[in-house]
């Protein structure tokens, strides 16, 4: 990697939490960017270091921002061909200036092995999911074959998530009958590109999470993020086992300390975030074939100078 377990703990006191941008209208925060409106026709997405688990921030994980944004930029260009994107330049490595679009209330999750929340609901005798009737016997870590689309509604920060089958996504109005066929189409072709990519670096593309826009005609294109280690779950055989390079990692963590998301959460050591931070950059290095180009400073200093270089802020 460009950086060392050292670099990685020292960025800790540099992590973006949240920002405030002269001149531009306070911010929509999710859970990981704050989204700023430029004008008519244009978005600023600042990826923060912010960090969720069960549909909670829980704190900040060092250089997790340029990482993600790294990943969703590259996927953006490599994925033209399958699906419109709304990405117009990326003026510092924590964010992308994007076309404004009609977000649809849905998340598109497609699975491609029984791991995660679905494999959890599995294991504790739920065999009706998402509107799927799942068979007996499937194995933990198995592959579906197959892959599932799974819907999920999208709440408020804070607020959990709801599973919902794809036909209640068309019966509730949330996305047009037509409209859904389309977007389910992408999210399976997507995957499949994600999946071979993965397959060719040594590693499996789980599961992941798309989100798609309409524009004024109606038109569907992919936006927020794609294939990053907040999306999507990967893993690298090892001779123990699978090995999370994604946020599965801090989930086992808190799960292994009993939290489900409920009621205060545990506090999260500086050792922990460093290891998730590890698995971010040695996922990046993977799938792109080099190190994240990362270095140690005030990340805030540094995004407010690139976009006053590129004109976005006074």
């Amino acid at each position: 990697m460009s950086i060392d377990r050292a670099g990685l703990s020292a960025q800790l006191a540099h992590t973006l939490s949240e920002t405030a941008l002269a001149g531009l209208a306070s911010p929509r925060r999710g859970k990981v960017r704050d989204v700023y409106r430029l004008d008519a026709e244009r978005l600023l997405l600042v990826a923060t270091d912010r960090v969720s688990a069960f549909d909670r921030v829980l704190t900040t994980i060092p250089f997790k921002g340029e990482i993600l944004t790294g990943l969703s930029h590259a996927w953006f260009e490599r994925t033209r061909d399958i699906a419109r994107n709304h990405l117009l330049e990326r003026p510092d490595p924590a964010a992308l200036v994007v076309r404004s679009l009609s977000p649809v209330p849905v998340e598109v999750v497609v699975r491609g092995f029984l791991a995660g929340s679905i494999a959890r609901d599995y294991a504790a005798g739920k065999r009706e999911l998402y509107g799927l009737r799942l068979p007996d016997g499937i194995a933990p870590g198995e592959r579906l074959d197959p892959p599932l689309v799974t819907p999920t509604t999208k709440e408020e920060v804070g607020t959990h998530d709801r599973p919902v089958s794809e036909t209640e996504v068309v019966a509730r109005g949330l996305v047009p009958a037509g409209t859904w066929a389309e977007i389910r189409e992408k999210a399976l072709a997507l995957f499949e590109a994600g999946q071979a990519w993965a397959r060719a670096h040594g590693l499996e593309l789980v599961d992941t999470k798309y989100e798609f826009g309409l524009d004024r005609a109606g038109s569907v294109w992919l936006i927020d993020e794609v294939h990053t280690p907040d999306s999507s779950r990967y893993w690298r055989q090892t001779p123990q086992g699978p090995q999370a390079l994604d946020k599965e990692f801090l989930r086992q963590w808190l799960l292994s300390r009993g939290w489900k998301g409920d009621g205060p959460p545990p506090e999260i050591p500086d050792s922990t975030r460093v290891d998730l931070a590890q698995r971010y950059a040695e996922l990046f290095e993977t799938l792109e074939g080099r190190p994240p180009p990362l270095a140690v400073g005030a990340s805030r200093d540094r995004l407010e100078q690139n976009l006053r270089r590129a004109g976005l802020i006074a």
